[in-house]
């Protein structure tokens, strides 16, 4: 008995093969280049939300409605810049992070607005030996299914699984509307959110038959090697899998330097698919005009010998990353091969008991 084919992709249909060629890269961090543009409340209220009852600077996601030149300029400088793959302003874009801002009904046209924004940026950026892509983003959300927010109630939730669920399905859909290539489950705390996600879009891919790649990239919070809701590196790899997502890989959290044993494991246990890491500037740092302490120099040479060790396929950058940081990055990468994907023991396995039943 032979597992069933995966469907081929209807969107982003030249990625797998550009992963086989070369590391692709991926854009930096948004939250540092709007902090330059220096906005105030005016500029995230607009004259549509002038009278909206809560304070709203801060939510960076709202900028594709009330300042789209400004989000479109950050898109550009990073393709500019050399990324292959820029990410929608969408991180925190589902009812579920906007009910904070009293703004849930607006996340659908978010998605909408924001893909279309990052389309025609990449539009205008690719060539036919440089594609550029759109990757929906799709955040965390700031509840967890899997954790208490009551030190006293090990057993409460701020949340569940199908709300969170319903919450991304809107999402994906909207970024789907708007002309995103693929989508990327990104800086998970929180396996159980992860799910939800996956589920949402493998619902929305068999409602709409559409069949897009998904990168799933999670976090690791301490030195500890696991993500928040308990996980180690590989025990999330193995939680994730059915998804078949094109890469898998770690963001945020720790730096280049922290990131690296992680970086490295799940480069040997995910044999069956891609790689991707975009790991903040460093350590937080207020002092410093991105708020962390790596330098384009330093976040560029730690990047290049993950690939240079052979564990990439993307590379990028999170928090505190600019630019320049994208820029030093592609040019470092450029020079290695790809990592090539490999069997693994445990897909061996699995394989020969398939053969042996069949």
């Amino acid at each position: 008995m032979t597992a069933a084919p995966t469907p081929a992709y209807t969107r982003a249909a030249r990625l797998p093969e550009l992963l086989r060629q070369r590391i692709v890269v991926l854009d930096g961090a948004m939250g540092t280049m709007i902090q330059r543009y220096k906005l105030t409340e005016a500029d995230f209220r607009s004259e549509r939300l002038r009278d909206h009852g809560k304070d709203l600077k801060g939510n960076n996601d709202l900028l594709v409605l009330t300042r789209p030149d400004v989000i479109a300029e950050i898109h550009d400088q990073y393709l500019a810049a050399g990324a292959d793959i820029i990410e929608s302003n969408t991180f925190g874009a589902t009812s579920v992070a906007q009910e904070d801002y009293d703004l849930a009904p607006l996340a659908y046209e978010m998605n909408v607005a924001a893909a279309k924004l990052a389309r025609g940026c990449c539009d205008r950026h690719s060539t036919p030996d440089k594609p550029r892509f759109v990757a929906g983003a799709l955040g965390p959300t700031p509840r967890t299914a899997s954790i208490s927010p009551d030190v006293n109630d090990p057993g409460a939730r701020n949340t569940s699984f199908d709300q969170l669920r319903a919450a991304y399905y809107e999402q994906a859909k909207g970024l789907l509307d708007g002309g995103c290539d693929l989508f990327l489950v990104e800086t998970i705390f929180d396996t159980l959110n992860a799910k939800a996600a996956i589920f949402a879009l493998d619902e929305l891919m068999e409602d709409t038959g559409e069949r897009l790649p998904v990168i799933i990239s999670g976090t690791v919070t301490d030195a500890s090697g696991r993500i928040l809701s308990g996980q180690t590196v590989g025990a999330f790899w193995n939680s994730v899998r059915h998804a078949k997502p094109i890469a898998i890989g770690l963001n945020c959290a720790l730096g280049a330097t922290l990131m690296r044993p992680y970086i490295e494991e799940l480069s040997r246990i995910a044999g069956d698919t891609f790689i991707s890491c975009y790991p903040n500037a460093g350590l937080p740092n207020p002092m410093s005009d991105t708020g962390f302490d790596e330098t384009p120099e330093i976040t560029g040479a730690l990047v290049e010998e993950f690939a240079k060790a052979g564990f990439l396929n993307i590379a990028g950058g999170c928090c505190g990353t600019t630019p320049d940081h994208i820029r030093a990055i592609a040019e470092r990468v450029g020079k290695y091969q790809p990592r090539c994907q490999h069997a693994t023991p445990f897909t061996s396995l699995m394989t020969e008991d398939a053969t042996a039943t069949a």
